[in-house]
């Protein structure tokens, strides 16, 4: 009787060259592992001081430059983990800056293919630059107000831009890929100052206190039907609010006074919650019903795992020390774990596939977060 095989059980021949890029990753990871007793690897990736700067989910950060030849600075490109500069961004009848006050403020695109950038020292617009053809590709959204806050989309459909100024503050989206650039035109949506605040009132000798005072952090949900925006208000001792729209046509669904003012506010994985860190403390709410919750640990920057529910954070402030830490924590069961001590962290942010994460300080020291079972 004639035998054959079953259908599924032949060898099939791979591909040798994607074969031989996935074994080498995993020769360098396992020669790094055998040379650390901790999941985090520390880089310096440039000299100087800033704190305008923003991570990419490919482990590139975006950067003010120290002052170069004749003090001249630019915007540039650093790779984290080889610790090296990649690119200088110019623009169109860019001038000779030296100014460490200018605002900057970075986005990059989900896939890294594009930056959006603003800076003090160019004109009052938004500059979108074609990383992998390595161009600057033009202008769009002119300004008024400073826009400092910069978000797209996780698959990349939409862009925000928020801004601060009181009653010239904007929060304003765009639709990409409409036009031949990834971004151009006119917004397709745009809110100003919102008609449904009160103004947090302090007496007649603090007049201004309480007021709007523009839109910060800004963060879409994980399947881009929601924008969750932080709405500042003016004062020390004033309470910021999270607003949540539904895109694209930025409709009030929710909002919520939080305590104190909010730094930063990121998305659980599911879409279903947020985490915002305010006044040095974090919590969790629902993104569209009232409950909140206060949770067991302090920070000022988070960034929650793309798949999982772990959520990375950094708090400037430790009990009994002087310095910050950065930690995760687990979502389900509030555990800290993998601790680990820093100072100065401006920018958090997981790789797009979640197996690390990084943290850049103002002076350019890198933190990798590199657990062996993401």
């Amino acid at each position: 009787m004639e035998t054959r095989e079953k259908p599924g059980t032949e060898l099939v021949p791979a591909g040798s060259q994607g074969l031989a890029v996935r074994s080498a990753a995993l020769v360098v990871r396992g020669l790094r592992d055998l040379a650390r007793d901790s999941n985090w690897l520390i880089k310096k990736v440039f000299t100087g001081r800033t704190p305008h700067l923003a991570i990419s989910g490919g482990g590139q950060v975006c950067a003010i430059s120290p002052p170069m030849r004749k003090s001249v600075q630019r915007v540039v490109l650093y790779d984290i983990e080889l610790s090296v500069p990649t690119m200088a961004l110019s623009v169109t009848n860019e001038l000779p800056i030296s100014s460490t006050d200018l605002p900057a403020t970075f986005s990059w695109s989900p896939t890294m293919h594009y930056l959006v950038a603003a800076w003090g020292a160019w004109q009052p617009a938004l500059h979108i630059f074609d990383l992998q053809g390595k161009m600057f590709v033009g202008a769009f959204g002119e300004w008024r107000n400073f826009p400092a806050h910069l978000a797209w989309s996780d698959k990349g459909k939409y862009f925000a831009a928020a801004s601060t100024g009181g009653q010239g503050a904007s929060l304003r989206l765009w639709e990409t890929g409409r036009f031949a650039a990834p971004i151009a035109g006119a917004p397709a949506n745009e809110v100003g100052a919102p008609s449904w605040i009160e103004t947090q009132g302090y007496g007649e000798e603090f007049a201004e206190e309480g007021s709007f005072c523009g839109y910060g952090p800004t963060v879409f949900s994980p399947n881009e039907r929601l924008l969750a925006a932080v709405v500042e208000i003016k004062g020390d001792w004033a309470d910021d609010a999270i607003v949540v729209m539904d895109v694209p046509m930025l409709r009030k669904q929710n909002v919520f006074t939080a305590q104190g003012h909010i730094t930063d506010l990121t998305w659980t994985p599911d879409g279903q919650k947020i985490v915002y860190c305010a006044a040095g403390q974090a919590y969790r709410l629902d993104a569209l019903s009232p409950e909140f919750e206060p949770l067991p640990f302090g920070a000022e920057r988070c960034a929650c795992h793309p798949h999982l529910p772990l959520c990375l954070c950094f708090s400037s402030w430790l009990k009994n020390s002087a310095k910050g830490r950065l930690f995760l924590v687990d979502l389900n069961s509030m555990r800290v774990f993998d601790e680990y001590a820093a100072e100065g962290v401006v920018d958090l942010r997981w790789s797009v596939d979640g197996t690390k994460a990084y943290a850049v300080t103002q002076d350019g020291l890198a933190y990798i977060y590199e657990p062996p079972l993401l």
